[in-house]
């Protein structure tokens, strides 16, 4: 059975779980309440999120055109990653990391707090921000952490268990590092402890990176980066805390997302059936990023026929599908989305845009005056869970150049599972029990 696709600005989405097909809205239209912790406890706390381009004077589909840009650029520092682990050079280089993300966070730093926004990426581990003195920053729009006016701020010595996880170090006025990314940016500093303030609960002993000297312009959102990734130096590691999630609006929305640590990311007053859980995978190669278990894709009620073991980790590190935060569109092993591709065109009947301007794989014309049309649903077929994807997790509609795309594509090498299939979902990382979690949720009320 088919249902529809209104193409009305003020439609909801009506999901019609059983079936096919189905009741899509162009545009979202959720909106969120802004949540202040007056009052939080000792384990947990909330952090609000914003999209990289919140603000600006864009539509969803351009932002999601200047998302595949930036997720190109991460894919490819990503794989890039993995290539460096497996090189049998002989020759010594910095390790490189993946770079920016695409959300947001304000939380301030030292004593007495000094406000800044940073880049939270779950695809790296360390915590850094632009330090004085400088002797290249970039441009940001609150001033450069002096660590002469705190007095929290403590370097850490070249024998400190954090020193010993960076990547790449030197010992000369305390423990130096270096980190390089893949699109050329860098950053280097020394290594130190602070106190970090989010809203209003403070964390004292944070090791953080403190850059005086960073290139490159991919950290111009924010003046650093929180890592949240599964290594040691990260945010979550350091704060010893057991779980964390995010939650991310619609794209086209003009409100928050919000990150929950420790006992905030609890799933409260939903229903055990509405939980989806699936493992999460160990790499030794790449220990910081969140790895699953996809044995499987359907479209519509067809399960394709793609090779078993596609989306498996090697065992030189290579392969694999990670969960992350920062890119925006999912890019499946190519010979997987082939198949993904070729049977959404047969299902989804309208005529197939071939220009590739919109910068995504797969695309067809809108007929004209047309008020609907049919899309298959589309299902994810994890380790113990199968995720179905609300519609407007995966189609993208532009009525003005009259398109309808569909929000992945083609990889060599690592898959992701992207940002804008995890909208209004509340995605749960726990660490203890090695799990990953979806939640339906509406985004914006939390």
């Amino acid at each position: 059975m088919a249902s529809l696709v209104s193409l009305s600005f003020f439609l909801f989405l009506a999901l019609l779980a059983a079936q096919a097909f189905f009741v899509v809205p162009v545009l979202s239209t959720s909106r969120r309440v802004l949540f202040k912790d007056h009052n939080p406890d000792r384990t947990g706390f909330r952090v609000t999120l914003k999209h990289v381009d919140h603000g600006k004077n864009f539509t969803k589909f351009e932002r999601v055109q200047r998302g595949i840009k930036r997720g190109k650029l991460r894919l490819q520092r990503l794989n890039s990653m993995v290539l460096s682990e497996n090189s049998d050079s002989s020759s010594v280089e910095a390790p490189i990391s993946a770079g920016t993300g695409e959300f947001v966070m304000k939380l301030a730093i030292g004593t007495p707090p000094e406000s800044f926004s940073a880049i939270m990426d779950t695809g790296s581990d360390l915590i850094w921000t632009q330090c004085l003195p400088c002797e290249q920053c970039f441009s940001q729009s609150t001033p450069i952490f002096d660590p002469k006016n705190s007095s929290s701020y403590s370097k850490l010595s070249c024998s400190s268990p954090l020193c010993d996880a960076l990547p790449s170090s030197t010992c000369s006025d305390g423990c130096e590092y270096f980190y390089a990314y893949g699109d050329y940016s860098s950053t280097q500093g020394v290594l130190a402890t602070e106190t970090f303030t989010f809203d209003e609960h403070s964390v004292p002993g944070i090791g953080f990176g403190c850059g005086g000297d960073n290139q490159g312009d991919g950290f111009s959102q924010g003046a650093g980066l929180v890592g949240l990734g599964r290594g040691p130096l990260s945010m979550v590691s350091q704060l010893k805390e057991q779980r964390f999630s995010y939650c991310l609006t619609s794209m086209d929305d003009t409100k928050s997302s919000l990150l929950l640590l420790g006992s905030s990311a609890s799933v409260k007053n939903k229903s055990s059936s509405s939980i989806i859980t699936t493992p999460l995978i160990k790499n030794p190669s790449q220990s910081s990023f969140y790895y699953l278990s996809l044995q499987g894709i359907s479209v519509g009620d067809k399960k394709l026929s793609i090779e078993k073991g596609t989306f498996s980790l090697q065992q030189d590190g290579s392969g694999g599908l990670i969960i992350d935060s920062g890119t925006t569109i999912t890019y499946l092993e190519q010979s997987a989305f082939d198949v993904l591709k070729k049977e959404f065109t047969s299902q989804t009947k309208l005529e197939v845009e071939k220009s590739g301007s919109q910068g995504l794989d797969l695309c067809f014309k809108l007929p004209k005056d047309a008020t609907s049309v049919e899309v298959p649903k589309l299902v994810f077929h994890f380790q113990d869970a199968n995720l179905e994807l609300p519609s407007e997790n995966y189609i993208l509609s532009d009525s003005d150049s009259g398109v309808l795309c569909l929000a992945m594509g083609g990889s060599s090498g690592m898959s992701i599972f992207g940002n804008i299939q995890q909208q209004n979902f509340l995605v749960l990382h726990d660490l203890v029990k090695e799990t990953l979690s979806f939640v339906p949720t509406q985004c914006d009320q939390l």
